[in-house]
């Protein structure tokens, strides 16, 4: 009986209009970044997250699959966003005419440490290393792709191995720094570690003399 009350339900979920559908995922995703920070993602029910968010269980399913899909759409989510403001900060420094590759790279940071505040639910979740299965392969496969982006930002040459590792070094400081502000009691404390950190990132990405 609870198979075909299910199997309705995914069917209506299904035929939402895409606007009600967005809502639905939008509660989902909330109720499932709160149990899973409270929780951690290996004791988070999908029972509670669905009576949270008001959603049958069915239509979780229907949406995300279960589990490690609201987690990797959690994950995409703060992905993207992150991604979303340090390319507008880069795009408004370039418009004001800012060209020094450290000046750009130092905004896309400050971009990025001040959206990891913004989003430290996530971030606070992230910290905790309690995510699905596979998760872990994903995310390093983001980090080199980072690494990537900003070595591009600092012209720096990839074939060199020392320009390789200063790149490394600078993003890991980066990502080091958005773990830590998940702890932040306030806004001051945050923008302090923004602050700090940005310093320390002007002094490293200096190329050698």
């Amino acid at each position: 009986m609870s198979g075909i009350v299910e199997s309705a339900g995914t069917e209506a979920a299904r035929q939402l209009p895409d606007e009600q559908r967005g809502t639905v995922r939008s509660a989902l995703l909330d109720a499932a970044l709160e149990v899973f920070t409270e929780r951690g993602y290996a004791d988070a029910g999908l029972a509670e997250i669905a009576a949270r968010s008001g959603i049958p269980v069915g239509s979780l399913f229907q949406h995300y699959g279960g589990k490690r899909g609201l987690y990797l759409a959690l994950w995409e989510e703060f992905r993207e966003e992150q991604e979303r403001r340090t390319a507008a900060t880069l795009t408004a420094e370039r418009g004001r005419g800012v060209d020094d590759p450290i000046a750009l790279f130092v905004a896309g940071a400050r971009a990025y440490l001040e959206g990891a505040w913004a989003n430290r639910r996530f971030g606070r979740l992230l910290v905790e290393d309690d995510g699905p299965t596979g998760f872990d392969a994903l995310r390093r496969q983001w980090d080199r792709a980072w690494v990537r982006r900003n070595a591009r930002l600092l012209e720096v040459d990839e074939k060199r191995r020392a320009g390789r590792v200063r790149v490394r070094v600078l993003t890991t400081v980066i990502g080091g720094a958005a773990r830590e502000l998940g702890d932040c009691g306030d806004e001051t404390e945050a923008q302090e570690i923004v602050d700090e950190v940005c310093g320390i990132l002007i002094h490293l990405s200096a190329p050698p003399g």
